[in-house]
């Protein structure tokens, strides 16, 4: 209940009204049935615009963290993940890609919409980043066809490490749906699990526009935060070179 309401009545038509997101290829999402939609990953506002455009629910797992929490904040906070389509990852058997392919099976099997994001991050700098295999393994576990989506210009309303940036129009581009069927029972081989990911990871490059690099997110922004830390260093030792030099 309290989804419909901050969809259709709260925080949706604020947000229609405010940012005027654009949709294109809504109508590749089936109107009832399962299916995944795996969308590229700017900002975290991606799973406010993206949802707002079609008439149905979207769930997404979030941190289990997001749910535990105590006293009114804690009410607060589970409250609002669990009103806009969040729900907490499954770690009961342990590693967290785990848990998430448990809770994306379990909403599936209800016949819902899930959401999930390939990269498993957003992105530092505007690219496309290589995707988890876990999106193809949980397609052909779930037997639901893929509908990808390229998201445009939320960078822009909320780019990293900020709340807000400027006001644009996201768009929200919808792909046609894409069917592993052929892959039946192929589930555990790595390589037919690599070559449907990258096959969704192309669809979604073509529809968001954006530059593809072949590395997993997080260990480009590993490598960026390391290049930045010894670009001050250096730039602190020519600083105190240039110093002594003078002195």
């Amino acid at each position: 209940m309290l989804y419909w309401l901050l969809k259709w009545i709260f925080i949706g038509p604020l947000l229609k009204t405010v940012f005027r997101p654009e949709a294109y290829g809504a109508e590749y999402v089936p109107d009832e049935g399962p299916a995944i939609l795996a969308c590229n990953h700017l900002s975290y506002t991606d799973w406010l615009f993206m949802p707002l455009v079609i008439p149905r629910r979207v769930t997404f797992v979030a941190k289990a963290e997001y749910f535990e929490g105590r006293g009114l904040k804690g009410w607060i906070q589970r409250s609002f993940f669990g009103g806009t389509g969040q729900v907490p990852i499954d770690r009961s058997g342990g590693r967290a890609s785990e848990g998430a392919l448990r809770t994306g099976l379990r909403i599936l099997d209800k016949g819902e919409l899930f959401g999930i994001f390939p990269e498993g991050t957003r992105s530092h700098d505007g690219r496309l980043y290589r995707g988890r295999t876990g999106i193809a393994r949980l397609a052909l576990e779930a037997e639901v066809p893929v509908i990808p989506i390229g998201v445009l210009r939320t960078d822009e309303v909320a780019p990293p490490g900020k709340i807000f940036g400027k006001l644009v129009r996201p768009v929200i581009r919808f792909g046609k749906p894409l069917d592993f069927s052929r892959y039946e029972g192929m589930e555990s081989d790595r390589y037919i699990l690599r070559a449907i990911t990258d096959e969704i990871m192309y669809e979604i490059m073509r529809l968001s526009e954006q530059e593809y690099v072949d590395m997993y997110a997080t260990r480009a922004k590993e490598e960026a935060t390391r290049a930045e830390k010894e670009a001050k260093r250096a730039e602190k030792e020519a600083e105190k070179e240039s110093a002594d030099d003078a002195g």
